[in-house]
């Protein structure tokens, strides 16, 4: 059910609103199938209105990608912040990589959709760029854990961000296919000490 929107925002928090409504409509539907007229309609809103924010679908959906990446890489990086140590830094910004997708579904179903397009679209440009600096938040811990023992110095480090982001990629896919989104949080521990085992210097 559409949530009641008020008619009169300042453009921020408009265009805001729109980038939840996207990511809403996107937690139980095709991204690609999300047209503006369905936006404008979870929103209480005629398209016009809609319009006076955005000049077209694609820069809805570049709104709803900046808002994600900067979102997300937030998050990991205070999850990190908060760490003890580069191997505890990165598990939790795994687990708040986890918890992001738990409470933003339609977020990875975005992602997916935007990955498949055969042409660099805005927002495809930002996933893309959104990936590398992730990728290079997680090589910047990996090099700390190898210079302070606690990562082996062995490492491939062109492997390790694949595999990390690989990881979340499949608990998100799983837990789609049982149509329990919150599944992936009750796996993620386990996947992580199974990861850590294989990169720490312990056994």
């Amino acid at each position: 059910m559409s949530k009641p929107t008020p008619k009169h925002l300042p453009a921020d928090e408009r265009r805001a609103a729109t980038v939840q409504a996207v990511i809403e409509l996107a937690a139980d539907r095709n991204p690609a199938g999300i047209t503006t007229a369905a936006i404008a309609q979870h929103m209480r809103l005629t398209q016009g209105a809609l319009f006076r924010h955005f000049p077209n679908k694609e820069a809805i959906w570049d709104a709803v990608m900046a808002y994600t990446g900067e979102t997300l890489l937030a998050r990991i990086d205070a999850a990190a912040a908060r760490a003890d140590g580069p191997l505890a830094a990165l598990e939790a910004m795994f687990q708040a990589h986890v918890d992001f997708i738990a409470s933003h579904p339609g977020v990875p179903r975005i992602l997916f959709a935007e990955l498949q397009h055969d042409r660099a679209t805005p927002a495809k440009t930002r996933v893309l760029a959104l990936l590398e600096h992730y990728r290079e938040r997680l090589l910047e811990q990996a090099r700390l854990g190898i210079g302070r023992g606690e990562l082996r110095d062995t490492l491939d480090l062109d492997t390790l961000p694949v595999l990390f982001v690989g990881m979340i990629q499949g608990l998100v896919i799983q837990s789609m296919l049982a149509g329990d989104i919150q599944r992936m949080k009750r796996q993620a521990a386990a996947l992580f000490t199974l990861f850590r085992q294989g990169i720490g210097t312990r056994p």
